[in-house]
């Protein structure tokens, strides 16, 4: 089979709400990743950076088509551990940020795969001809209560635990991390997002919005509905068409980037 490759699109901008941007992102042919950073407008934006960062300093080892596909699998999997010791020694250098905190969600191309690693409830979504299918699981109070049926999807909106994560990067080192294998296929379209995006948007909407556009205007359309809908919080998109032929650079989006 051919080697698969990300064509991307991005955007990442500020809400209507807030007055900095703590999301950070990372987009290239082989692996993509948003980054949702907490604890306040410093703390969040230096956590999510610290996350993109690190990772994109350790890509090259497993991205390397020398290595075998497991070896790539563990070194992408390791790379949450990697990411959590550094934003514990940024904390232990600067005592004023301890509490940050991040969310990491990624995917990475290995060989025929897609490989999801994901903490916290930045999303990712697959849409494969006209099903979407979200891939990542929420590390929420909410969804463990709609997990074991305590609440319906009904009592979930607006629930005042909504936005509670029960994992997520701030260098503690009790994580529990997983790698999720999917096949990849030409044509498919992946979105990588912020909860700034999926907390006012449905999946319906989300599909409607990203199925028969470019990657562009998808994204542009994405962004656009956020703020019609009021963009409380930060919202940052990738949008990812599986190809064959490696048209994208990797780059880094910054906090401040909109």
């Amino acid at each position: 089979m051919s080697r698969l490759y990300f064509q991307c699109a991005a955007r990442s901008a500020v809400g209507l709400v807030r007055n900095g941007n703590e999301d950070s992102a990372l987009i290239g042919s082989q692996l993509i990743a948003v980054a949702d950073g907490m604890g306040g407008h410093a703390g969040g934006e230096i956590a999510s950076a610290v996350a993109i960062n690190t990772l994109s300093e350790i890509a090259p080892t497993f991205i390397n088509s020398e290595i075998d596909d497991e070896s790539a699998s563990d070194l992408f999997l390791n790379s949450l551990h990697t990411i959590d010791s550094q934003i514990r020694a940024v904390t232990q250098d600067e005592p004023q940020l301890a509490g940050m905190g991040t969310t990491l969600t990624a995917l990475f191309i290995n060989a025929a795969e897609i490989s999801l690693l994901h903490i916290g409830d930045t999303r990712a979504y697959r849409l494969r001809g006209n099903d979407l299918e979200q891939l990542s699981a929420d590390h929420t109070v909410l969804q463990e209560l709609l997990s074991k049926g305590i609440i319906s999807e009904s009592d979930a909106q607006g629930h005042p635990q909504r936005s509670m994560l029960t994992q997520a990067l701030m260098g503690e080192g009790n994580l529990e991390p997983s790698l999720h294998i999917f096949e990849g296929k030409i044509q498919d379209r992946y979105l990588v997002c912020s909860d700034g995006l999926t907390g006012v948007l449905s999946d319906k909407e989300i599909k409607s919005l990203i199925k028969g556009k470019d990657a562009a205007a998808a994204v542009d359309a994405l962004i656009d509905a956020t703020y019609i809908n009021g963009a409380p919080d930060n919202v940052t998109v990738i949008l990812a068409d599986l190809v064959e032929s490696n048209t994208s650079d990797v780059e880094k989006m910054g906090a401040a980037k909109a």
